[in-house]
């Protein structure tokens, strides 16, 4: 298992785009994915159980990956995290 925490820089936050799109890639991992904020850790491939986060800009998530491709899936998805999407 491996964790990061990371700050999210988009302006909107992590809203309905971003999180398909963050869905999207953690769902072609064999890898169990959760992300976390504050004391609320969700299913990282569920865009429902990621828009009741309410990630907003600067806030702070945790994203803990478990099993095969792990170190891909981290670096992966870190990434979009801490991506500007173009609105």
């Amino acid at each position: 298992m491996k964790t990061q925490t990371y700050t999210v820089l988009n302006p909107a936050g992590f809203h309905a785009r971003p999180t398909k799109l963050f869905v999207q890639k953690a769902s072609g991992f064999p890898c169990k994915v959760s992300v976390g904020k504050g004391d609320k850790k969700v299913n990282g491939k569920s865009s429902l159980s990621m828009l009741t986060l309410g990630i907003e800009v600067n806030d702070r998530v945790t994203l803990e990956v478990d099993g095969e491709q792990e170190d891909q899936a981290l670096a992966e998805l870190g990434e979009m995290l801490t991506k500007i999407y173009e609105e």
